[in-house]
Parts: structure tokens; sequence; C-alpha cells
């Protein structure tokens, strides 16, 4: 037994420490499925680390986004190349994993109120081991946009290291309009952090 389940046993502990520990073991759970951390790995990826585990990159030093194609959930083509002159919303997600289920609600949301915007939601699937899985997922949550089908996380491996974290799910970019990587977060996000991420990109000339 681990020195933490001992702890819980000890009949004497506050119960405001109990609270404590819990509220804190269930942060770490919804910030990400994996143990992956919120770190994008070694590598200079010119990140500036903001509050809330959302980091961004100037306007000058930004790295453009690789060749993400492919077929999506549905069975369709995409090159995310094709939304150039847009700001991308990039989601990276599973069906597996519940801080997604968490979290989708708000993309679905903000996708629909920034559409007529200039902005574009894509979605990665990755570790389903099916797109019925996947689309199963996207129909229970009211998804839209579309989702490349990513199951071995070959797309995510396309990133400069230090981008994403594949054990890291979910994870979040913002790509602006010249297809430049502009925020990342490797956390689930709320409605509010999702607008703090998209909202400056969007606002950019």
């Amino acid at each position: 037994m681990s020195a933490a389940c001992r702890a819980d046993q000890r009949p004497n502990r506050p119960r405001a420490a109990l609270y404590a520990a819990g509220a804190a073991v269930a942060a770490l759970v919804l910030s990400a499925c994996t143990s992956g951390g919120t770190s994008g790995g070694a590598g200079n990826s010119n990140y500036v680390s903001g509050k809330d585990g959302i980091s961004t990159v100037a306007k000058g030093s930004r790295d453009a986004v690789p060749d993400l194609s492919g077929k999506t959930v549905d069975g369709k083509q995409l090159d995310i190349a094709d939304y150039k002159g847009k700001v991308v919303v990039l989601n990276v997600w599973g069906s597996w994993c519940p801080p997604c289920r968490a979290e989708t609600p708000n993309f679905v949301k903000v996708a629909k109120e920034t559409a007529g915007q200039g902005v574009q939601f894509v979605g990665i699937n990755t570790r389903d081991a099916s797109t019925s899985l996947a689309k199963a997922f996207e129909t229970e949550q009211k998804v839209t946009y579309p989702s490349l089908y990513d199951p071995t996380g070959k797309l995510m491996l396309r990133f400069k290291k230090g981008t994403l974290n594949p054990q890291t799910i979910p994870s979040t970019l913002v790509i602006d309009r010249d297809g430049k990587i502009a925020a990342r977060t490797l956390q689930a996000l709320s409605e509010d952090k999702l607008h703090e991420m998209l909202d400056p990109v969007l606002a950019e000339k």
C-alpha cells in the first residue's frame, strides 16, 4: 500500500485536508488523460509560458504547421493547408479520454460562435481503435467540425520537437492566418480559456 493510501486511513486526519487532497487529485486527472504532464518535450520551440498552462509565440518567431492531411473520421479527405487565411483551432482528442469529453462542449460552442469570423476548428483523433468509436463520440457531443483520424499518432510526430507531447491528451493549438502556430496548451480547456487562446490571434491584422 502506498504512503498516500496509508495516510488516508488515519482516523484523526482533518476532513479539510482530505478535501484538499481530493481536489488536487481531481485537478491532475482533468488536466490530461495521461501522465505526460504539461511539457511539450525538448527542443527550441519559442513558446513563452503564460498563466494556466497556455503558451504563446511572438508573431515573428512562429513555426509553420507541418503537413496535416489525410482521411477524416468520416472518411473524407482533409488538408489543413486548405484553411490558410483562416485562424485554425486544432484539438487533439480521443473518445477514451474523460477530459476530452469534458472540454468538447466548449469547443462545439465556440466553433459555432466564431465560424462567421474566419475561424475553423479541426480535430486530430488519436489512439481510437476504430473510426466507429470516434464517430459515436462526435455524434454524442454534437461535433460539426472535421477530425483527422490518426490512431497511431503519426500526425502528431510531424510537429517540431517540443510542440506537442503525444502522451498528453487533450492538447490544443491555435494556428494563425499564415499557417503558423501561435498558441498551445496541453490540458483540457474551459470556454473562457479557449477564448483566451483564440481571441488574441483572431484580433491580429
